[in-house]
């Protein structure tokens, strides 16, 4: 069951803390993530999905 904004995670890109809620304007952050471990690998998944987003436009191409 998904949580709502307010009480999901977010990784600020301008501070790299982890934030619980849309505490930040959304220029600074990413997300929302379920939980504050995942937000803490913010940038590691965002490089992952594009990554990933990628490898799949090159290979409709």
């Amino acid at each position: 069951m998904s949580r709502d904004a307010e009480h999901q995670f977010w990784y600020n890109l301008t501070t790299g803390q982890v934030e619980e809620g849309m505490v930040s304007p959304a220029v600074e952050r990413v997300g929302p993530f379920e939980t504050r471990a995942e937000a803490e690998n913010a940038l590691e998944i965002l490089r992952a999905n594009s990554a990933k987003w990628a490898e799949e436009e090159a290979a409709e191409e």
